[in-house]
């Protein structure tokens, strides 16, 4: 990879890592719902103006929509409501790779291999650890809503590999007009016209950069060169950088919010990180011993 490319792997990662504690922040004023609801509004205006339309059908863009951008954030933003701290939001969520090679395995008929195995069994002993030490720093209640989120980010992974190749920045934001109504008949639902007024009329500078940093900076601009990267090198190369997000979100939250592990949560929070390396790097790592000890690397 070139230090150019390099260096937009890295703005990426600390966009996405960065991205838990804006989340938290704006919580602050704005109910989950109703975040949900502006973030998507914006990531889709005026962006569709200028941007084509995916070639695929509408259930599937439709779907995408329902799921990584309306069923992730949903419980992802109500998790994080309810008491999940963002460190550990950003690294719970990526047990969203264990779901997808369910999900695949599932709809799919994709095969599981032992390091895909090895490497779930690690990360769900790890978010045992996480979950079992339920305290101040974290509510069961946002534990399992983030693992519903990472169900909801896996699915939407299911629609985008049934899809095929499509542009990614195009699908993002085309999937953006799915959530904005469904969002907003939540928000009038659970939260109530009386907090969807107030939050309106407290609106000010901070709640503006949240929503233009998760629209414009995670949404589009984290997607644009994420999208740049998987079509200039393989995915083996670019799906390990995805593994220092949690890093970011974790080490961000801890300077920014003041958020620190417990013993049993950071012992959980190495497992998962040592069962997500496993599963991006175990196939490759096999293939390498096999050829040193004289097998076949297939």
């Amino acid at each position: 990879m070139s230090p150019k490319d390099l260096l937009l792997a890295l703005v990426v990662i600390i966009v996405w890592g960065m991205n838990f504690v804006v989340i938290k922040i704006g919580l602050d004023d704005i109910p989950p719902m109703l975040l949900g609801a502006l973030r998507f509004m914006l990531a889709a205006f005026p962006a569709i103006l200028f941007i084509k339309r995916p070639q695929m059908p509408l259930r599937w863009l439709l779907a995408y929509g329902a799921t990584i951008s309306l069923g992730q954030f949903a419980f992802l933003f109500s998790a994080m409501k309810v008491g999940m701290p963002a460190g550990l939001a950003s690294l719970v969520l990526q047990s969203q790779a264990f779901f997808t090679l369910f999900f695949a395995a599932l709809f799919l008929g994709e095969r599981l291999r032992a390091t895909n195995l090895i490497g779930l069994l690690i990360a769900a002993g790890g978010l045992v650890l996480i979950g079992m030490q339920g305290d101040r720093s974290m509510t069961l209640a946002g534990f399992v809503l983030t693992i519903c989120a990472a169900s909801m980010w896996a699915l939407g992974n299911i629609v985008t590999r049934k899809v095929g190749k499509v542009n990614l920045v195009g699908l993002v934001v085309w999937g953006s007009l799915i959530p904005p109504i469904p969002f907003f008949f939540l928000s009038w639902l659970l939260e109530g016209p009386q907090v969807i007024e107030s939050a309106l009329r407290g609106f000010g500078l901070s709640s503006m950069l949240v929503l233009i940093y998760l629209a414009f900076g995670a949404t589009i601009l984290g997607y644009s060169l994420w999208s740049r990267l998987l079509s200039r090198y393989p995915a083996n190369t670019v799906a390990p950088f995805s593994l220092l997000v949690p890093v970011v979100g974790l080490t961000s939250a801890a300077l920014l919010l003041d958020e620190h592990l417990g013993l049993l949560q950071a012992i959980g929070a190495l497992l998962v990180m040592l069962g997500l390396m496993i599963n991006v790097g175990g196939g490759w790592l096999a293939g390498r011993l096999r050829t040193a000890f004289g097998g076949s690397p297939a």
